[in-house]
């Protein structure tokens, strides 16, 4: 689709597929969820609890730190690009460089390592089944529903960046 000049520049117009993916912003709900649910299990369900080292420490701060990293670097870079951050509202535009090359949702998979990496630091093993379930959730809340309005939005050009970049990490190989 292209830009119509009542539309604005790099605007394309409404269509009924452009909706916005969600009304509600899920993936920052998701993570403060998936956060308080390994905190909750921890204190209830201490099961999974261990004494945590330096290794395990270190090891999980700097899984955090590599989530809070992709966060940040996603968040720029849309800045930068002057388009929308929030999830529940259109697409501005599609980014597929800096991060976006290398994840089609950078964000969402900051936010899973995040809680991951809480596991060492806390020494509460419940962070771990807490990350999985933060990234299935995004999936199933946020991002299928982002990806069908970005392919309704952008058409030939996600369809080449899912071609070429893989949803959580990765660039694929052609064929």
């Amino acid at each position: 689709m292209r830009p119509t000049p009542d539309a604005g520049p790099g605007k394309f117009p409404a269509n009924p597929g452009a909706r916005p993916p969600n009304r509600v912003p899920w993936p920052p709900l998701i993570l403060l969820a998936s956060i308080g649910l390994g905190f909750t299990l921890g204190r209830l369900l201490p099961f999974l609890a261990f004494e945590p080292g330096w290794t395990s420490g270190a090891l999980g701060a700097a899984l955090c730190l590599s989530g809070v990293a992709l966060d940040v670097a996603a968040a720029l870079t849309m800045r930068r690009a002057r388009t929308n951050i929030l999830p529940h509202r259109s697409a501005d535009r599609l980014l597929t460089h800096g991060v976006f090359a290398w994840s089609r949702n950078p964000i969402y998979l900051g936010n899973a390592l995040l809680v991951l990496g809480l596991v060492g630091p806390t020494g509460n093993g419940w962070f771990g089944p807490a990350g999985l379930a933060c990234a299935i959730a995004t999936w199933h809340l946020a991002i299928r529903r982002e990806e069908a309005h970005l392919a309704s939005r952008f058409p030939d050009q996600f369809a080449a960046y899912g071609k070429r970049t893989n949803r959580w990490f990765g660039k694929r190989r052609p064929h």
